[in-house]
């Protein structure tokens, strides 16, 4: 049996992500196997995970996957020595409306597994306050456990003794305390954390967080915190279809964002995937039945997009018998012109009409449930697809017509329907699953 626990936080931003993978490398430095998974639907987090724990990490999400899909994805952490599930934002914090199994909380995915919460509390600017805050999360919900908490950005040793007193008055056990220490934060970027294949040196800043909190937290306590949790039977596994047979996926620095459970699926039912990348002036696999450009950042790469002809030229003659799919930035990319952050306008492939700009930034953030009014690759019309939604772009035109009807999660109607055009389909919602 794994000891599995969650990693949460009262907020965003407090060191959810860095203890996380801290804690994987001190236990992996012992010798030990460890399985992450991410709560919630940031695309970032899993890539790091995976650099910490050499093992894949992957998403479970209670807005967009029913309780078989989640028992299904964190089936793979059987053969681990301890889970840890990363949560997202607060520990409570979700959307107003119920998906398919919760509300995307990862109070939710604690509950479902029964599994115990470490919280990260960032105590700067208070002191007793910051055990008032530990001791509503710990009762705000029947059936969530608080494990107890480690504090980051601890002031001082007389602040981190405050803290730690109103704690142990309050019950709350406190695992270990981390001063300041800014040389193992993270490097972010305007979608939240640089991805990990951007960073050459993330190993090295993972081995200091581990050194760090080794030193400042009590493992061995935190392990014994733990649940003791073995896998479940799942009923049934993901509703993902795979796009095609053979299948032409878009990878590198401008295409870096895939759900890792997706090519899973893809792969598990008998699809093949084969990479190119675009920014070194690649095409997509002549054998290939369909192509896919996930999302990823090409506004930091559009004018080397819009002067590699080889990649251009040769998707268009792809899109000429086969279907070709993008999401998000791979949307984009299928588009008419990429206007930058300078304002600087870049011909994209033209497969679709759709302009996009990056001068006028706005952020467009949530759940998206999409009901398809024609098909795309995998999907047929009728079918009511969950993703997420994250970009700073700002829709110019979008000449073509929709590919849905797209909802957020409280029900209302979204202007980004996606677009269509001949055998090109995108949408700027990253698929999930498809409702059963």
């Amino acid at each position: 049996m794994a000891a599995a626990l969650v990693i949460s936080a009262p907020a965003s931003g407090v060191g959810k992500t860095t203890l996380t993978l801290a804690l994987a490398r001190a236990w992996r430095n012992r010798g030990l196997n460890v399985q992450c998974f991410k709560s919630g639907p940031d695309y970032i987090d899993p890539a790091f995970h995976a650099a910490a724990t050499g093992r894949a990490s992957v998403n479970v999400d209670s807005w967009a996957m029913d309780r078989g899909a989640i028992a299904h994805l964190v089936g793979r952490g059987a053969d681990a020595d301890i889970v840890l599930a990363e949560g997202s934002m607060g520990l409570f914090d979700g959307v107003a409306a119920r998906g398919v199994s919760g509300t995307g909380a990862t109070a939710d995915i604690a509950e479902m597994l029964g599994w115990p919460v470490v919280v990260v509390i960032d105590p700067s600017g208070q002191a007793q306050t910051a055990a008032a805050i530990a001791a509503g999360l710990r009762d705000y919900r029947p059936g969530v456990r608080l494990a107890g908490v480690v504090l980051n950005r601890v002031a001082s040793p007389r602040h981190e003794d405050l803290v730690r007193r109103a704690l142990n008055e309050a019950g709350i056990a406190v695992f270990g305390a981390l001063p300041r220490h800014a040389e193992i934060s993270l490097p972010k970027r305007h979608l939240g954390l640089v991805q990990a294949e951007e960073r050459a040196e993330i190993g090295q800043l993972i081995d200091e967080a581990a050194r760090f909190v080794t030193e400042h937290v009590d493992l061995d306590a935190v392990l014994r915190s733990a649940a003791r949790w073995s896998p479940q039977p799942a009923a049934n596994g993901l509703n993902v279809a795979p796009p095609g047979q053979r299948i032409a996926l878009a990878r590198d620095a401008a295409f870096s964002f895939v759900y890792p459970h997706m090519l899973e699926a893809w792969r598990a039912a008998g699809a093949e995937i084969s990479t190119f990348s675009p920014l070194a002036d690649e095409v997509p696999d002549a054998s290939a039945d369909v192509c896919w450009l996930p999302g990823g950042y090409p506004e930091l790469h559009a004018g080397k997009l819009a002067a590699n002809a080889r990649f251009r030229s040769g998707l268009r003659a792809f899109a000429e018998t086969r279907p070709v799919h993008g999401e998000c930035g791979g949307y984009m990319v299928l588009g008419t012109s990429l206007t930058d952050a300078d304002g600087l306008r870049h011909e994209m492939t033209g497969l679709l009409g759709l302009e996009t700009s990056f001068a006028k930034r706005r952020m467009h953030l949530g759940y998206r449930l999409a009901e398809l009014a024609a098909p795309m690759p995998g999907h047929q019309p009728g079918a009511r697809l969950r993703g997420h939604e994250f970009h700073y772009s700002t829709i110019v035109a979008q000449p073509d017509a929709p590919l849905a009807v797209v909802h957020d999660a409280t029900g209302a109607v979204m202007a980004e329907t996606g677009s269509r055009r001949g055998h090109a389909t995108g949408t700027f919602f990253h698929l999930i699953a498809e409702d059963r």
